[in-house]
């Protein structure tokens, strides 16, 4: 992989594709640039396809200092910048929607558009008391996973993330062997992203001025918590449309790449510049 140090981190990227539309593909938690495998072959025959290792991430620095959501929107922002890319779209699966939305509100010029796909903007939903049971459970999950981090069991945090959190009961074991480690490895990340205040937090009124078009993406087979969190930014949003990806859950790009690269493509080819 090619490397850049911007904000005194040094980051992991690669660039595929040769076409004028530059496309950005910024990866949740746990995981790192590998989990957009079976998706950019099909984005990169159209589009100029960027994937990197966000901060802490498999190949890409890990600071020894707290980390924080806002750190991550930095790096997103100056990796548009130097590798020439902006104005791009920029497209983003959980903690990497919440990203990526966040840096649509703070530099709506550096967007074409936005796909986001189940940010766990959970803080939205702080306000309404029937999700609070929901709520409070998966902070709970989240907590069991923190603390077998903390005690030196990252293989056991991360097969425990994935079925209680995630995915479901009984996907570990349908997880590739490397996809598996790559999860093990990044488990400190994930401690530390949960240790920052401004994880869940998010404000609508930060993209009520965002213009560019926007896709907003869930899948009918994901964990509840997810659909309530969409719609409250689809109701702000001025140019945005939703979509239900059928069968798929929080990681289309990985179990339904052919459907997840049409929906992207599509949507692009729909909103040219």
């Amino acid at each position: 992989m090619a490397t850049v140090t911007v904000n005194g981190v040094r980051l992991c990227y690669e660039l595929h594709g040769t076409g004028d539309t530059p496309v950005v593909l910024v990866h949740g938690s746990w995981v790192s640039h590998h989990s957009w495998d079976l998706v950019v072959p099909g984005l990169s025959e159209s589009f100029r396809v960027l994937v990197y290792d966000r901060r802490g991430h498999s190949e890409s620095q890990r600071l020894a200092a707290q980390g924080s959501v806002r750190e991550d929107v930095a790096d997103l922002a100056a990796l548009i910048e130097n590798l020439g890319l902006g104005p791009a779209w920029v497209v983003g699966n959980s903690f990497g929607a919440s990203i990526t939305l966040r840096l649509a509100g703070e530099r709506p010029e550096l967007f074409r558009g936005l796909v986001a796909h189940e940010p766990p903007l959970f803080g939205l939903l702080a306000d309404d008391p029937a999700m609070a049971p929901m709520l409070e459970e998966v902070e709970n999950r989240i907590g069991v996973v923190v603390d077998r981090i903390a005690s030196g069991d990252p293989a056991g945090a991360a097969e425990r993330f994935v079925e209680t959190v995630a995915l479901g009961p009984n996907t570990w074991a349908q997880l590739p062997p490397d996809f598996q480690q790559t999860l093990i490895e990044n488990a400190p990340t994930f401690r530390d992203e949960t240790n920052d205040p401004e994880e869940l937090a998010f404000d609508l009124e930060w993209v009520k001025g965002f213009s560019p078009p926007a896709l907003l993406t869930r899948g009918d087979r994901s964990p509840p918590t997810f659909a309530p969190v969409v719609a409250r930014l689809a109701g702000v949003l001025p140019s945005v449309e939703t979509i239900v990806l059928p069968g798929a859950g929080h990681i289309p790009h990985f179990t339904h790449p052919d459907a997840y690269v049409e929906a992207i493509r599509s949507f692009i080819r729909r909103h040219p510049r």
